[in-house]
């Protein structure tokens, strides 16, 4: 039986900045109708490292909309002008914003969309001729999905088992215990500044602080700018052309892209150890890199970790009171799409098969479709959690659920020419 009632065009699942980014594009268009589910009560972006000097790692331009249509009364520079900044930012001459004011930025946008809050949802099936969505409390039916549940932090089994002696950085600011010492396990920007926040309160009298990592060095993001041409559309389109097992080989390349540390940060780390040169009484602080952490146990009111030191392949156990896990993030688990399931094909290693308008391949019984946010990475390559593709990929998403261009997609996005020449261009000159 088919449920009743008006059939939106889209819901979105999960209002993070990509899903609240369709959101965005759609409130223009007269014939487009997204509804946003979110299961919490507020958008709350990246709270648990919610430093008060963190910066965007992106420009402004990679706001809900801008990159393709500037003109839309949801930029980020329409934010500023409603809030009266619009000099302020002018003249601070900084394209970089802080995290807490992008999170407003959100926050003032969600409160102009069709958001909402506290819908968790319980299932998602197709039903006829189109997906229903419900929770406890509510059914909403739709024409297509989006999926932007985003992700979950991921804590290795070496690191299982320790209870409260071990917090992501993700929850950081949430459970910032009192321990003698602390000891951070992998590297990453969230890494980088969780040490920097436990090296300002060595240096007033704080915790002992290691930092521990896999990674031969600690290793600067790669941003250097025809680098960053690998996050424009151009570079996606010649990704998702490859073959999946040649596009898996060249992802594992580009690690320093999306898990390294900024330029910026290493220096104030530098910075902060350096200024401990002239300070006694300080605890001892420890840098590590080229470490795997093989187990870790509680053992008489302390963490003992076995270590393997990768260059030398030498054992050793590392002693702490507290474990910050640094370790990154897996996709969120989606159990409301078991309905889903029997439709829905995935690739041998059990991941959707993406098209390159981000629709995930089904069961040809399923005549809606259902979209991808941030759940690509495997298939559209380094881009994929990038806030600078966002735009584009709901500008896409938006064209393939109208079935007519209502957004231009950017065609001259890259210098760089990423594919082989094909037949027709080799040997000409210009």
């Amino acid at each position: 039986m088919t449920a009743a009632g008006p059939v939106a065009d889209v819901v979105a699942i999960g209002c993070g900045p990509f899903n609240l980014g369709l959101a965005a594009l759609a409130s223009t268009v007269d014939d487009l109708d997204v509804v946003v589910l979110e299961a919490r009560p507020e958008l709350r972006w990246h709270s648990g490292v919610m430093f008060p000097d963190a910066v965007l790692q992106v420009s402004f331009l990679a706001d809900l909309v801008t990159l393709v249509d500037p003109t839309h009364p949801l930029s980020f520079l329409a934010y500023l002008r409603d809030a009266d900044r619009l000099y302020p930012f002018y003249v601070r001459e900084r394209f970089h914003p802080t995290r807490s004011e992008y999170e407003d930025y959100l926050r003032w946008a969600a409160a102009r969309l069709p958001v909402r809050f506290s819908h968790p949802v319980t299932s998602a099936r197709w039903d006829g001729d189109r997906f229903v969505v419900s929770g406890e409390r509510f059914e909403v039916a739709a024409r297509h999905l989006v999926l932007g549940v985003g992700t979950t932090p991921s804590v290795p089994p070496a690191l299982a088992g320790l209870g409260d002696r071990v917090v992501h950085t993700a929850d950081y600011l949430h459970r910032t215990a009192s321990a003698d010492r602390v000891t951070v396990v992998g590297s990453g920007q969230s890494g980088a500044e969780v040490v920097l926040d436990l090296l300002r309160r060595n240096l007033s009298g704080g915790p002992a602080v290691t930092w521990l990592t896999r990674t031969p060095v600690f290793a600067p993001l790669d941003y250097t700018k025809l680098v960053l041409e690998m996050t424009t559309p151009s570079y996606v389109r010649h990704f998702h052309s490859l073959p999946q097992e040649r596009r898996d080989a060249v992802r594992a390349e580009h690690w320093r892209h999306y898990r390294a540390i900024s330029a910026e940060t290493l220096e104030e780390l530098h910075d902060l150890l350096y200024r401990r040169e002239w300070e006694h009484g300080l605890a001892p602080v420890e840098l590590r890199p080229g470490v795997t952490v093989e187990s870790a146990a509680a053992d008489s009111g302390e963490v003992v970790l076995t270590c393997v030191h990768r260059d030398t392949g030498r054992t050793f156990r590392h002693h702490t009171d507290l474990v910050v896990a640094a370790t990154g993030y897996r996709q969120a688990p989606t159990p409301f799409l078991a309905p889903l399931e029997p439709l829905v094909r995935r690739d041998p290693q059990g991941r959707y098969v993406v098209a390159l308008d981000h629709s995930i391949s089904l069961d040809p019984s399923v005549t809606g479709r259902v979209f991808v946010a941030n759940a690509d990475l495997h298939s559209h390559g380094v881009a994929a959690p990038d806030l600078g593709i966002g735009a584009v990929r709901n500008a896409t998403i938006v064209n393939a659920v109208t079935g007519r261009e209502v957004y231009p997609l950017p065609k001259h996005t890259a210098y760089t020419s990423f594919g082989a020449p094909n037949d027709e261009a080799t040997g000409r000159r210009r």
